[in-house]
């Protein structure tokens, strides 16, 4: 939708309300603005008047003009067609810088001198209106010979376009928007209806008749005017320009400026179409046609138009001048709707509106129509109207004033309520003191509930106005801890899978021998089972690990090299108390054979298997440790410790065990799942300086273990040090008794990049703590 300043304030007054704020009122009350562009006419552009026009001496297409502009009277050598004496002209003068670039000059056109231009409305950033210079009129207000036109304010207007939504109907018009900014301003609405003298006038009745069907629900209101010398204004035409909709004829333009201005849809019809021959009494009538729609027909039954959707051609005002009939029209939006729906047909420019909801009081369309062919044409109107109106019932809500707090969340003035509800149109006279009735108007159809009435409130209170609240979450949380255990074990479950490892399921039943042969605990005999499904499953399992390695040594028979097996599930204690654990197998090869490997793949090592176990359950530290079951290598066994608590063991399979399986190199882990990391991680600092790596190769005792050395460095709590490890073991006849273990240190600062005293400094720390309590020194 577009509108214009100057436009709008022909309907509210907008005198001491700045651009800016306007734009702010539209955002603000639901009416979204899309653009802007301002009007700006360059200087030493003025108003003049042509006091003489006479024919080039040398050119049949230019005339020397005398040209007053105020303060003198110029000679202007002009091309356009309309130029003529007394015609009122914008003049570009010596020195104006154009709006395409070019500055006016004085010159000599086929010998004659030229001292500035008589402007078309394209040639001063306007809208091209038509063709030849720009012809001035009363309708742009007053202004004086010299006047610079800049200081117009038709001519420094701002166009603003407006995004509507589909339901806000009654805003595609200039007056139906002035309405929405008399509410957000508290203004009234300038609407000028005429009171006419029909004495002196002849009766419209003498020239048009309308019959009709019942139950069509249309509204018509037709006035009849004897059309004469109809010139349209200047801002008219303008305007027409600017919403980029202009029409063949006068008349028809002039019917769509109505249209847009007011909101009402209007046609011209030709009075002699719906006359028969030699009469002067046009019968209209209003009947429904083949398709079931409204249709305004001849007598003859020849179709002038389907109302609200299409005018045909052969009804349309062809000539300048003769009787027309103007009509004003009013359907509702959802019954015109529903039957393009049911039976499409072709549509006109003015279905788009009403299809969305035009103006319903069809007296304002007409009198602002009539009101502009009076005042610029020698037209005559006929008196009085025909009209034609359709019983229609307010639409009435009831909605208390706890109810509207309630939906908005803040408490309203009950008398801020009543005010912008009368502004927008609605009546509340049937309210009581603790209830709202309200009475929608008719161009309001987008109001059904209490919900869109509140939304009118709070658009025009403005939602920066009402304070925020925060969410208040009344429902309780239905994640229990059942929830939470599946989604953890879910979780895992998934890490083990994308690490490679392929998903085993066995029964929770195992085989008593093999369990004690390996030294696993049974169940007690007075908890042992009674009837066994068969003798190889003869317990309940204490370990997840015996079920693996037969799942795996049955792989093992059927060609795989690689077997990679987990499994989480229950397992038992000899009182048959139920825990949850997680079991790893990886045994044979590390990879596939292909070209990388020259078709040897590596055989899985204790630190491979070590790392796929940390890609499953995350950081951890591995001891010392000795299992207490048989099936672990007696020195490839390891304690996982996360934090300071231990959660399962790391081995490889004893060789004796692996040949048993008929098992290529095997490893193997069990966890207490209960033990393992769950539920949301903690972000920590990081920083943003570059880090630092030192080696230090220490000499130590065979026979010591790294734990100590590990202890003593953290214990040493050295300032920027953020992790080490081990990363070389090396020994050799002249170290003896000793070996040489590198370890690696990264260092790093939260606040700048170290330097290399800093380093220096740390890792002597290092060093001398490593010296003191365990006589380490470096290599």
């Amino acid at each position: 939708m577009i509108v214009t300043r100057s436009w709008l304030n022909e309907w509210v007054d907008l005198s001491n309300i700045s651009t800016e704020e306007l734009v702010k009122t539209f955002n603000s009350i639901g009416l979204e603005v899309d653009s802007i562009s301002t009007y700006e006419i360059p200087k030493k552009i003025l108003f003049g008047r042509v006091l003489d026009c006479k024919k080039h001496p040398d050119a049949d297409k230019l005339n020397v003009c005398q040209v007053d502009i105020g303060t003198s009277v110029r000679q202007i050598v002009c091309g356009a067609s309309n130029v003529r004496a007394g015609l009122d002209v914008v003049v570009a003068t010596i020195g104006a810088v154009m709006p395409s670039g070019l500055t006016i000059k004085p010159v000599k056109l086929r010998g004659v001198e030229s001292e500035g231009m008589i402007c078309s409305a394209k040639e001063i950033g306007l809208e091209d209106i038509y063709d030849g210079i720009i012809e001035l009129d009363g309708s742009i207000g007053s202004y004086t010979l010299g006047e610079e036109v800049s200081e117009n304010p038709i001519f420094s207007d701002d166009l603003i376009e407006i995004e509507l939504t589909a339901n806000r109907g009654d805003c595609l018009s200039i007056r139906g928007i002035a309405r929405d900014l008399c509410a957000a301003y508290d203004k009234s609405l300038k609407d000028e209806k005429k009171d006419e003298n029909d004495d002196k006038r002849v009766g419209i009745g003498r020239i048009l008749s309308l019959s009709h069907e019942n139950n069509l629900n249309v509204n018509l209101r037709y006035k009849a005017v004897d059309l004469k010398e109809l010139n349209l204004p200047f801002i008219v035409r303008l305007r027409l320009a600017q919403i980029e909709n202009s029409r063949e004829s006068d008349i028809e333009s002039l019917m769509h400026y109505a249209t847009h201005s007011s909101g009402v849809i209007l046609r011209a019809y030709d009075h002699s179409f719906f006359c028969s021959k030699n009469e002067m009494l046009a019968k209209v009538s209003l009947t429904q046609d083949e398709n079931g729609y409204a249709s305004i027909m001849t007598k003859e039954n020849k179709k002038a138009s389907t109302v609200g959707i299409i005018q045909e051609d052969e009804s349309k005002v062809t000539d300048e001048k003769g009787v027309v009939l103007i009509e004003a029209s009013y359907i509702p939006p959802e019954i015109i709707s529903k039957k393009m729906q049911e039976s499409k047909m072709l549509a006109g420019p003015m279905y788009y509106r009403t299809s969305r909801g035009s103006e319903p009081d069809l007296d304002v369309g007409l009198c602002y129509c009539v009101g502009i062919l009076e005042s610029n044409s020698a037209s005559s109107v006929f008196g009085g109207t025909i009209e034609l109106g359709d019983s229609h019932e307010d639409k009435i809500i009831s909605v208390s004033k706890k109810e509207i707090d309630e939906i908005i969340g803040a408490n309203i003035d009950k008398a801020k309520i009543t005010k912008i509800l009368k502004n927008l149109g609605f009546d509340t006279t049937k309210s009581s003191a603790n209830n709202f009735v309200v009475s929608v108007p008719k161009f309001r159809h987008d109001i059904s509930n209490k919900q869109d009435i509140v939304e009118e409130i709070v658009r025009l209170v403005g939602i920066d106005n009402i304070p925020s609240k925060p969410f208040s979450f009344t429902e309780e949380n239905r994640l229990k801890d059942d929830y939470f255990a599946y989604k953890k074990k879910r979780d895992y479950r998934h890490k083990a899978a994308f690490s490679g490892f392929f998903e085993s399921v066995h029964f929770v039943f195992d085989e008593k021998r093999v369990l004690e042969q390996y030294g696993f605990e049974t169940l007690d005999e007075g908890k042992e089972l009674l009837n066994p499904i068969v003798n190889t499953l003869d317990t309940l399992r204490s370990t997840l690990l015996t079920g693996l390695l037969k799942a795996a040594s049955n792989n093992s028979k059927n060609g795989y090299y690689s077997v990679k097996l987990f499994e989480v599930g229950s397992v038992f204690n000899s009182q048959r108390e139920e825990s949850m654990r997680m079991a790893v197998l990886f045994s044979g090869d590390r990879e596939l054979e292909s070209l990388s490997n020259a078709g040897k793949p590596s055989k899985v090592d204790f630190g491979f298997f070590t790392q796929k176990i940390s890609n499953i359950i995350g950081e951890f530290e591995l001891r010392e440790f000795k299992t207490e079951h048989s099936l672990s290598h007696p020195f490839q066994s390891a304690q996982i410790i996360i934090g300071d608590e231990s959660v399962g063991e790391l081995f490889r399979v004893h060789p004796d065990v692996e040949e048993s399986y008929d098992l290529d190199v095997t490893y193997m882990c069990e966890l207490d799942f209960s033990k393992l990391p769950s539920g949301l991680k903690s972000a920590k600092n990081s920083s943003r300086y570059q880090a630092s790596h030192r080696d230090l190769s220490l000499v130590m005792p065979k026979d010591m273990g790294y734990d100590k050395v590990k202890g003593v460095i953290e214990e040493s709590s050295v300032e920027n040090l953020i992790r080490f490890y081990p990363v070389d073991k090396y020994s050799d006849k002249s170290l003896g008794q000793n070996m040489s273990l590198t370890i690696r240190f990264v260092l790093q600062s939260m606040d700048k990049t170290l330097e290399e005293d800093d380093i220096t400094k740390s890792m002597q720390s290092i060093l001398d703590a490593l010296k003191d309590k365990l006589g380490i020194t470096i290599r």
